[in-house]
């Protein structure tokens, strides 16, 4: 027998990490198996993808790099791991390479979020000759529902809520052609056999789309729209509210029947050109747009019409100088937008402050005095996914609301965190969101919403269980923010104590800090920044508001090193509202009412004043009822804004005030004006700690006399915007200079206040031309969406630390 007759071949095992499940990973490795000759079998796991592949080493590796070249769109590969299998030899090796079902075991792998439709999908749509044509639920492995949709891991057809569709015969051999984009694709369907649209009125009865003369439910509901009419749409992750947004009256209507009068809208266009006739659109943007997390993007608005650019009403974002734009990201959305020529509002499908309705007999009752029509469907929304938010700065993308596309993909943690225990951190209050960490892997939950309302609560609870559940949550400690009266903190400690898991009390501020730091993989060995926290309100240490701070911060630690002023909110929460308010409460502060009097007696500011209830408002100072201090930034904004007429009276949602200055900026006068016109700032000790902090008088004195000299608004708003940076930057030059030298060189820029792109261009800029480093957001938000994250690193650093110093006390106990 000829030494060549029997085959030896290297037996290798493959673990694939990362999110590599339902998106289409295994074909993908079936095709290269047959293109390498690897023979073997790929399944799914808890753990992610695992491989048996037979072939001489040289082949192997090339297989292996090959995998990881060519992963397909959707998957996000961390690790690739090979170890040797026995030796096979002749009969024994295996002859071909398969593809096994799905095993059970532990959950250590991800899920990949939402996809908008991939092109091959919108062309199978559009093709008339193709099964699928006009079909709203078309997708495949590099596109479609996924978080949405899921109930269980593994992600397998029976663990979604396509569980209840049986394949027609076609589907279910695209779905086991391992050569199919649509092999092992969960919610693969057609006309046959899948979900089905269908458009009703307000009272419940089908509209016949041939009463309207068009081909189906969606082409119908587009006419609707078309007409004027507004029209309910479940859409991915929830439903949605649509009108014409060139039709101010429908516009109007809108804003009126859902009780959100100032709040901007979202917008939906059927392509780039389209978007480009209202707004301005860089490269940038507009590879943002056409990504496959499909979020709205934040573009400037165009000033002026032109020939070819237009303008929208101004009630879809009043006040405002940015669009909130998205493209079509499902087949239904495609079919809608290719009937109209014109955008539309795609707002959420809610009453304003309330999640979106998912169910259908939901949103017929909670939507029934917003929408005229509902455009409904059967594919049950099993998970709540608000639209995500973003927007492009500094070269970089700023996510100011992460939701659909973004989550549950996890952030990979940076170096010195392997050792992390699992962690589950509850978030904030408002915009909440909550971070289940396990080993180097931090999943952020999807954008909820404000906790106060109780049907985001209710959400938040079902989410933190779909996480539990779909990534065996087991927890080893709880970490909750320090206010002790959020709901998240209180369903924290109530945690704690059902399962007997140790708590971790975070302070706000830091939990800020530490989510940029590892927002920008800032290893945990790396040592402290100067962390620059701007927000509205969060529970300082000393049981006090903070909301203006300069902290040195590492991920374990913090110490308080300066602030902005305290000044006494008139009334607590109800300045948030009001933010006139706020004005008195700082001029009070600055300088008393009777030298403000003395000085200002003819202002417009003044009458309004005393049109107040001035001496009950003196009373509650006096006796310190009802009016606690508080270093807020937010509250700063909102006290300048009234102060030059910007939302005086009240706010109808969270940082209208301090949004709507920012858009009222000159860029003109920003770029033109002298530094010496910028609204000062001087910096000052607090007398009861000697703290350093930033003194706003001057800045009050430089407002009224331009309120004096009627120097216009936009003007004022410039000139803040420029003091403000000035005064953070000098700030943080004191800070971290010592003996003439510079002890602190990287600092880190986080709280909401920073969402604010003006400010932080500002801020960035000062202190990059002066040679510090700075840390800003990318991947999670500044704002309170980002806390949690915060929350689960200090935890788990605080415990890698005190394992390190335990096991350094045992060693040196042992060897004495």
């Amino acid at each position: 027998m000829s030494r060549f007759a029997i085959e030896t071949k290297t037996g290798w095992s493959v673990r694939v990490r990362g999110t590599v499940q339902g998106v289409g990973f295994r074909p993908t490795v079936y095709k290269l198996a047959q293109e390498f000759g690897i023979t073997g079998s790929i399944w799914n796991d808890g753990a992610g993808v695992a491989i048996e592949a037979y072939g001489n080493p040289v082949t192997l590796s090339q297989f292996v790099k090959a995998i990881a070249e060519n992963a397909p769109p959707l998957a996000v590969i961390e690790e690739i791991a090979s170890s040797p299998l026995a030796k096979l030899e002749g009969n024994d090796l295996p002859s071909q390479f398969v593809i096994c079902k799905s095993n059970s075991s532990a959950v250590n792998t991800n899920i990949s979020p939402d996809a908008a439709t991939c092109q091959a999908c919108i062309e199978d749509i559009f093709s008339p000759s193709g099964r699928r044509f006009r079909y709203p639920f078309t997708n495949c492995t590099n596109c479609g529902p996924r978080l949405s949709i899921i109930e269980a891991i593994p992600y397998d057809r029976a663990n979604t809520s396509m569980a209840k569709f049986a394949m027609c015969a076609q589907c279910q051999k695209e779905y086991d052609d391992p050569s199919d984009r649509r092999f092992h694709a969960q919610p693969n369907a057609c006309h046959l056999c899948g979900p089905k649209a269908w458009l009703e009125d307000k009272a419940g009865h089908a509209v016949k789309s041939e009463s309207v003369t068009v081909v189906d439910a969606v082409a119908a509901a587009a006419v609707l729209v078309q007409s004027g009419k507004i029209v309910a749409i479940k859409g991915l992750g929830g439903f949605h509210l649509a009108c014409d947004a060139t039709n101010a009256e429908a516009v109007k209507q809108l804003r009126q029947r859902k009780l959100r009068f100032d709040k901007p809208f979202a917008l939906m266009a059927r392509d780039i050109n389209m978007i480009r006739k209202y707004c301005s659109v860089s490269a940038a943007e507009l590879a943002l747009l056409q990504n496959h997390k499909a979020a709205i993007v934040l573009l400037t608005k165009h000033n002026s019409t032109g020939s070819d650019s237009e303008i929208l009403p101004k009630a879809i974002a009043p006040n405002q100088s940015h669009f909130g734009f998205m493209l079509p990201y499902t087949p239904l959305h495609h079919l809608l937008l290719d009937e109209l020529d014109r955008p539309i509002v795609l707002t959420s499908g809610n009453v304003s402050d309330e999640p979106q309705c998912i169910n259908n007999e939901e949103a017929k009752e909670r939507l029934g005095t917003i929408a005229d029509f509902f455009l409904l469907h059967n594919r049950d929304i099993i998970n709540r996914l608000d639209d995500s938010v973003i927007r492009f700065g500094h070269n970089s993308v700023t996510v100011v609301r992460r939701a659909r596309g973004y989550a549950p993909a996890p952030i990979v943690l940076p170096e010195g965190f392997a050792a992390a225990p699992e962690i589950l951190a509850m978030g904030g209050e408002l915009k909440n969101t909550f971070c289940l960490l396990k080993g180097r892997r931090a999943m952020l939950s999807q954008h909820m919403g404000d906790l106060e309302d109780y049907k985001t609560y209710q959400d938040y609870q079902h989410n933190l269980k779909l996480y539990n559940d779909c990534f065996d949550g087991k927890p080893e400690r709880i970490a909750i923010d320090l206010h002790p009266e959020y709901l998240s903190s209180k369903l924290g400690r109530k945690l704690s104590e059902q399962k007997n898991i140790a708590i971790d009390q975070i302070q706000h501020h830091h939990a800020h800090i530490a989510s940029c730091l590892a927002d920008n993989d800032w290893p945990l060995e790396a040592g402290p920044v100067l962390g620059v926290a701007l927000d509205g309100l969060g529970f300082g240490l000393d049981q006090t508001f903070w909301g203006g701070e300069f902290l040195l911060a590492d991920y374990s630690s913090f110490e308080r090193l300066a602030t902005f002023k305290p000044v006494a909110m008139l009334g607590g929460t109800q300045a948030i509202r009001e933010p006139w308010r706020n004005t008195y409460a700082h001029l009070l502060a600055a300088m008393g009412w009777q030298s403000y009097k003395q000085d200002y007696d003819k202002l417009e500011l003044t009458h309004y004043f005393e049109g107040k209830p001035l001496a009950a408002f003196n009373s509650m100072l006096s006796s310190k009822t009802g009016t606690p201090p508080a270093s807020s930034c937010g509250r700063l904004f909102d006290a300048v804004a009234a102060a030059i007429g910007i939302c005086r009276d009240y706010t109808s949602y969270e940082g209208q005030a301090a949004i709507e200055m920012e858009a009222m900026v000159d860029l003109d006068v920003l770029a033109s004006e002298s530094e010496d016109l910028a609204y000062p700032f001087v910096i000052a000790a607090l007398d009861e700690n000697g703290l350093p902090y930033l003194e706003p008088l001057p800045m009050w004195q430089a407002i009224l006399g331009d309120l004096k000299h009627k120097t216009p608004p936009a003007t004022m708003a410039t000139r803040f915007h420029k003091g403000l940076a000035k005064a953070v930057f000098l700030m943080v030059e004191k800070l971290s200079v010592r003996n003439d030298s510079r002890w602190l060189s990287t600092v880190a820029l986080s709280g909401g206040v920073f969402q604010n792109q003006i400010l932080l261009t500002l801020v960035k800029a000062n202190l990059e031309q002066a040679g510090y480093k700075v840390l800003v957001h990318n991947q999670v938000p500044a704002n309170d969406g980002g806390i949690a994250l915060g929350q689960a690193v200090i935890a788990a650093a605080k415990q890698i630390q005190e394992k390190e110093r335990d096991h350094v006390s045992w060693h040196t106990w042992a060897g004495r």
